[in-house]
């Protein structure tokens, strides 16, 4: 059917009157299915384009054309009259958040939870987009579709279905273009459900193994890459966040006889790219969470993985050769962003993480990264440290060739560089004629800071003279 020169072009008003004749159409037709198959999907092609835009698209977005609309979706028996539907309506819930509740409202979002039951990536990504957007600020039942409807099931499936192809060694001969997108979809799903499902993350043990599988099947991304965590990897690691990692099941995965270490491993690669390429304000958002996965990872694992973590990502003696924070290694931009002002959540993530590191033995965390990164977090956690005990007698975990050992290298205990690396100014004692200009030249400096008259500031060096305490050199110096 040859589309007429206006289709999906028109604005304002016009556009406005077409959205209205094309809901009423496709409402009509819910009644009598008087419309030829490609005449639906026609309509349903201009009603994508128009409501990409919600201006003068209104019809769309009220509680009939939502209603119309979820009917094409999950009623219908054709599957492009069904997909089309579904676009619009992914649509429409993410330009008009008041959409979202409109839909729950209909009562398909148990059909949709049926539908994703399907075993194909085109209507995944569709339907899982659809309850994704459905999770934010409705009153949603997740748990009735956990238990009545086999949500966490079919996402358990999917997530199956994809690890499958990834770990397949010809799976670029046999991908479809919708496979990233919709595992992408179903792993946010994944997060959000187990967020606001918290009673029911039994159910999503089986899921965890195939998340696992998709990390490790993956290749890691180029080191120059700007976003390492860009999808699947982002939303691969949050979405092991919510879930039990302490149960029999994930822990057989997780850490595998055949080597324990393979996740945490591919962790730490991915952690040592992203701390590098991400700026603020991304930093916050993105890396926190791969964070807070090590961290759970390392709470769970079996001594000789925690090890390997602790080799990985305690400072080396290289990190100590100046303050901590400062050398360009992994370890190093850890520490750095620890105070980062603009990433507050990211910094507690990794003082956690180190703490974990450190056994939660506060001395041992303070040999480990010094009493100016520890301090602040001692303090905020209430655990109990003084000062005085920087004094006492210990050892420092410090990553050798053989991994992690114990060294007694003495370390400065606040900065934890090693005592003998740190360097003594070199500059010569000033000479009694160049303190006095410094003193002048300091009197003159804070003069004309008074004359600004921004603030009232008392000149030190005319203080000392007023005391007594400024001696002028006699004539022969």
């Amino acid at each position: 059917m040859a589309q007429s020169a206006s289709f999906g072009r028109l604005t304002g008003p016009a556009k406005l009157d077409a959205v209205k004749q094309l809901l009423r159409s496709l409402t009509e037709d819910l009644e009598t299915s008087s419309l030829a198959p490609q005449r639906r999907e026609s309509i349903l092609e201009e009603l994508k384009i128009y409501g990409r835009d919600p201006n003068c698209a209104d019809p769309i977005f009220t509680k009939e054309g939502i209603k119309t609309l979820v009917r094409h979706a999950f009623d219908s028996t054709s599957v492009n009259t069904s997909r089309g539907a579904l676009r619009i309506l992914c649509n429409a819930l993410l330009l008009e958040p008041e959409t979202r509740q409109r839909f729950v409202d209909t009562g398909y979002a148990a059909k949709a939870s049926e539908k994703l039951k399907e075993d194909n990536s085109d209507d995944e990504f569709l339907v899982a987009r659809l309850l994704l957007i459905s999770t934010y600020n409705t009153n949603i039942d997740l748990p009735k579709l956990i238990t009545q409807h086999g949500l966490a099931d079919s996402i358990a499936n999917h997530l199956a279905r994809h690890a499958k192809r990834l770990s397949s060694t010809n799976r670029s001969t046999t991908a479809n273009p919708m496979d990233p997108m919709a595992l992408e979809e179903t792993l946010k799903l994944t997060f959000n459900v187990s967020q606001f499902s918290p009673n029911h993350l039994a159910s999503f043990e089986p899921a965890i193994p195939h998340i696992i599988t998709i990390l490790c099947s993956l290749d890691l991304p180029s080191p120059h890459t700007k976003t390492p965590l860009g999808p699947p990897f982002g939303p691969a690691v949050n979405a092991v966040l919510n879930l039990d990692l302490s149960t029999p099941t994930a822990k057989e995965y997780l850490y595998p006889d055949s080597s324990p270490s393979c996740f945490s491993d591919r962790l730490i690669k991915l952690l040592s790219l992203s701390i590098k390429a991400y700026k603020n304000p991304d930093l916050e958002q993105i890396v926190t969470p791969l964070v807070c996965a090590l961290s759970l990872v390392y709470e769970h694992a079996p001594a000789s993985v925690k090890q390997s973590i602790k080799s990985a990502l305690l400072p080396t003696e290289k990190d100590r050769e100046d303050a901590l924070g400062k050398a360009d290694t992994l370890q190093g931009h850890l520490l750095k962003n620890w105070s980062n002002p603009e990433a507050p959540e990211l910094g507690k993530a990794i003082a956690h993480l180190y703490f974990d590191l450190s056994n939660r033995d506060p001395h041992k965390f303070v040999k480990n990264v010094g009493y100016g990164y520890a301090s602040g977090f001692l303090f905020q956690n209430n655990i109990s440290f003084t000062p005085e005990e920087l004094n006492k007698g210990g050892e420092t975990e410090v990553e050798g060739e053989d991994g992690v050992r114990e060294i007694k290298r003495p370390i400065n205990p606040i900065t934890g560089q090693f005592l003998d690396t740190e360097r003594v100014s070199e500059l010569p004692e000033m000479t009694d004629e160049e303190k006095e200009r410094e003193a002048e030249r300091l009197f003159v400096l804070f003069e004309r800071l008074k004359q600004t008259g921004i603030i009232d500031v008392q000149n030190p060096v005319e203080q000392a003279m007023r005391e007594g305490r400024f001696e002028e050199l006699p004539d022969d110096k």
